[in-house]
Parts: C-alpha cells; structure tokens; sequence
C-alpha cells in the first residue's frame, strides 16, 4: 500500500459536539493532517467553500442544517469532496439515505478513533486513483464530474451522486476489468454494502441513462463472471 503524505491534506470536521470534535482534531492532527473545524451545517458549508478541504468529516445529527441536507447541498454545489458521515443513527436506511445524497463512506457512533483514520487514509487513496479523470465525452453524452453535470444530445442527464462515482471510476480504469468487490471497496467503500447486486443495479440504471442501446450496451461491458470494463 502506498505512503500517504498526510501532511499534504487539509480535513474540515464538521461536528456540533465539541468534545467529540476536540477528539478528531487531536487524533487527526497527530497523524500530520492539517484540520479546520465548523460547529453547524451552514458554518460547514461556508468553511468548505473557502478553505476547499480534501476530506470533509460530518456530523449527521446538527443544529441549525443537519448533515444529511449539508452533504446534499454540497453535492448540488458541485462539491465533490470525499466526505464520510459519522451518527449516532445506526439503522439501514439511514447509511443507503446519506450514501445516496453523495457521502462516501459512513461511521456510526461510538466508533474507534483507529478505524476512522484508516478510513480517511483509504478514502484519500481511492480519490488520488480517480481525481485525473474530470470530464469525459462520447457518443452525445457529456459528463463533468467535478462539477456533477452531465448532458446527452445537449439536454440535462440526471445523475445521482453514487453514479457519477461508479462511472468516474469506470473511466479511470477505461479498457480494464473491474470486479464488483473492487467497485464495492473503490466506490462504496468496505463495509457499506453487503452485496455486489448493489452495484449490478447502479450498472443498470447508469446503461439506461447513457448507452444508445440498453440490450447491446458498447460503453458499459458485462464480463461474465469477473465484473465491468468501460469502453469508449
């Protein structure tokens, strides 16, 4: 695995709770991070558009603007910072909800300060593999990903956050397998998701939004057996 240079990255948390806060602070900083702070969502979202952090760390439970409606403003802004969400709310529907909005990964309270920065550390490698790739074009389709915008035959294409990722990895890996663990672990981050048909489902509706033909797909390629290969 590589060295991270964590010196390098600058990690906003997003908390309301200051001892919780002052602890990633600390932790984070003694790994050589360069951390600022924010006490609400709408001092979150101002932070995050001045200091453009490479990680964002947030809180979900907050006054004022709760995370899960901070992650989705932050997307609709075009900010896609990795951004893993931490609650005290552990049910199901709550993780797939914020996963949904554009977060990438999730923690749920309590959790070990270890197993946190071993997830920054695998999120900021999993963005340094993918962070060239900002925009692509084939066929009418047009996709910026850093902005989260996409157009075929000049109209809007509605992407949700998830997809913009699994199709950004995708074109990373362009005319290479990719495996639906590997999609899983790289897109949705481990732990997530308990199986791969989550990421045949997210396949199947990114075909419908961006091939020419859905039932002999030429950009999206199944390989029986293994996972997906992007072509164009």
């Amino acid at each position: 695995m590589n060295q991270l240079d964590c010196s390098k990255y600058l990690i906003a948390v997003i908390e309301d709770d200051q001892s919780v806060q002052r602890s990633l602070v600390l932790n984070l900083e003694l790994e050589g991070f360069k951390v600022v702070t924010a006490n609400d969502g709408e001092e979150g979202t101002q932070l995050v558009e001045q200091k453009k952090p490479d990680l964002i760390i947030l809180d979900v439970m907050m006054p004022k603007k709760d995370g899960l409606q901070t992650c989705k403003d932050l997307r609709a802004k075009g900010i896609s910072t990795p951004l893993i969400l931490l609650t005290a709310r552990s049910a199901e529907v709550d993780k797939v909800l914020g996963l949904d909005l554009g977060a990438d990964d999730y923690l749920a309270k309590p959790f070990g300060m270890r197993e946190l920065i071993a997830r920054v550390k695998a999120l900021l490698r999993r963005t340094q593999s993918t962070n060239e790739v900002d925009q692509i074009t084939f066929d009418d389709v047009v996709i910026d990903f850093k902005a989260y915008r996409a157009e075929r035959a000049s109209r809007p294409l509605e992407l949700s956050a998830r997809e913009y990722r699994l199709l950004r990895y995708l074109v990373a890996k362009r005319g290479s397998v990719v495996t639906r663990d590997e999609l899983l672990d790289e897109v949705w981050g481990y732990n997530s998701y308990p199986s791969t048909r989550t990421v045949d489902n997210h396949i199947a509706r990114l075909r419908q939004k961006i091939e020419p033909n859905v039932e002999q797909p030429k950009h999206i390629l199944t390989v029986h057996g293994v996972g997906y290969k992007f072509v164009a």
